[in-house]
């Protein structure tokens, strides 16, 4: 995996950490839900094409 692959899959994975953290202390919040979700998508995208 390519060190932009890399450095994608690590914001995405950190995304996720905060996006729950957010969610437990705060309360959840479909926005930032929705966009993990897209963080996600593009990083499968990325990982795949990469492959």
């Amino acid at each position: 995996m390519p060190g932009s692959a890399k450095a994608m899959t690590a914001c995405t994975v950190g995304g996720l950490v905060l996006v729950t953290a957010y969610s437990v202390a705060l309360g959840s919040n479909g926005w930032l839900w929705f966009g993990w979700v897209v963080l996600g998508l593009l990083t499968v995208g990325i990982v795949v094409s990469r492959a």
